[in-house]
């Protein structure tokens, strides 16, 4: 059993930047899809961006240009660095990291203020 764990999330103007760090309890080597996730209250969870085991990625449109997703094998961490964070950003982030089964963080909260 794997676990994740978010870190970095925060309170910051429209404008700034945060770092979320997503870190893993086991080798994420086996993850062939890992992603983030964010969701407001009343809303589903929406898929932010993806990376697979070779470093493609994919991304919402709404944070092409702006967010940039990696993840770090040997330090089984996956990251998020969010920059021009707007106030529609702001949401519970979470990780997932799926092999033949998918995992779970439990979510880092991100605000942003106008």
């Amino acid at each position: 059993q794997v676990q994740l764990v978010e870190s970095g999330g925060g309170l910051v103007q429209a404008g700034g930047s945060l770092r979320l760090s997503c870190a893993a309890s086991g080798s994420i080597f086996t993850f062939n899809h890992m992603g983030w996730y964010r969701q407001t209250p009343g809303k589903q969870r929406e898929l932010v961006a993806s990376i697979t085991t070779d470093g493609r990625t994919n991304y919402a449109d709404s944070v092409k240009g702006r967010f940039t997703i990696s993840r770090d094998n040997a330090r089984n961490t996956m990251y998020l660095q969010m920059n021009s964070l707007k106030p529609e950003d702001t949401a519970v982030y979470y990780c997932r990291g799926q092999n033949t089964r998918q995992f779970w963080g439990q979510g880092t909260q991100v605000t942003v203020s106008s």
